[in-house]
């Protein structure tokens, strides 16, 4: 009869792990440092200008600007010919379209309400045809311009 395994000991394998591979987190730092002095070990990546308040305050208003033209920029309101919701669209491509929907928006689109109505989620469903619909008709009409991914001759 073979002898009955035991399982193996965590706290062993643990303690071995940590000689084989010694400790982590506890002899250096994570900090980057950057270019104001702080070498504090905290995990961010790029410094945060502490000893420079003009600069910090020119990130900040940089990164405000940044944040801002990627969540916004060739967004355009398009609305709903058949329940006239009004939502923001940026046409990215032929089969790429970024739809963003306000809660209200959600609410009262006459799609998402027969789904709600029926006992379904709204949240599972792709999109609104009749949205969807709408989106192709402002395309057509020169109303939403199409973005192409492809750089333009003068990007650079």
């Amino acid at each position: 009869m073979a002898a009955e395994q035991q399982p193996p000991d965590v706290d062993r394998l643990a303690r071995s792990m940590l000689l084989l591979h010694g400790g982590h987190d506890d002899d250096h730092e994570h900090g980057h440092g950057g270019h104001d002095g702080d070498s504090g070990g905290s995990w961010r990546k790029a410094p945060d200008f502490a000893s420079d308040p003009a600069r910090a305050s020119a990130v900040a208003e940089s990164t405000t600007r940044d944040r801002e033209r990627y969540l916004n920029s060739g967004l355009a309101e398009v609305d709903c010919r058949h329940c006239h919701v009004s939502v923001r669209v940026k046409k990215l491509g032929p089969a790429h379209t970024s739809v963003q929907w306000s809660s209200a928006a959600t609410q009262r689109c006459a799609y998402f309400t027969e789904i709600r109505e029926s006992g379904g989620d709204p949240a599972r469903e792709r999109a609104c045809p009749r949205l969807s619909d709408s989106i192709r008709h402002a395309v057509s009409e020169g109303c939403l311009e199409e973005y192409s991914s492809a750089p333009s001759p003068g990007d650079g």
